[in-house]
């Protein structure tokens, strides 16, 4: 596992619920490919109302025609390794905006270690 403490880069990329990559939803492959890249963490976020670039608004309420809610996929490790990790985001990000944020980490710890154990499964998450 990662050990992270101390500065960090605080990656966020807000794009659509409904947005695909093959198949899939974009969000899904962007976490997937986080983690694929050894990185400390990632976490999706769905908003219930926002808007974006084509200013059209998408809320959840249940009269509105717009489902496609705002996703926020946030993602926090070094400088180094999040800077690293955005050319694999250029091909996905068509539509939307990416972040970045610099953020202090004060406890990065599994629930596997909390209590005293190995995190034998890998199931981290922010």
């Amino acid at each position: 596992m990662t050990r992270l403490t101390g500065r960090a880069l605080r990656l966020t990329v807000y794009i659509g619920e409904d947005d695909i990559w093959h198949h899939k939803p974009l969000y899904t492959e962007i976490v997937h490919r986080a983690h694929a890249a050894g990185l400390a963490g990632a976490s999706v976020f769905r908003g219930i109302e926002g808007f974006g670039a084509s200013s059209r608004i998408h809320t959840s309420r249940l009269l509105s025609l717009s489902e496609d809610l705002p996703v926020a996929v946030v993602v926090v490790d070094t400088e180094e390794r999040i800077r690293a990790f955005l050319p694999r985001l250029d091909e996905l990000v068509t539509e939307g905006l990416v972040t970045l944020d610099d953020c202090e980490v004060i406890r990065y710890v599994g629930r596997a270690e909390e209590n005293g154990e190995s995190d034998v499964k890998g199931k981290n998450s922010l």
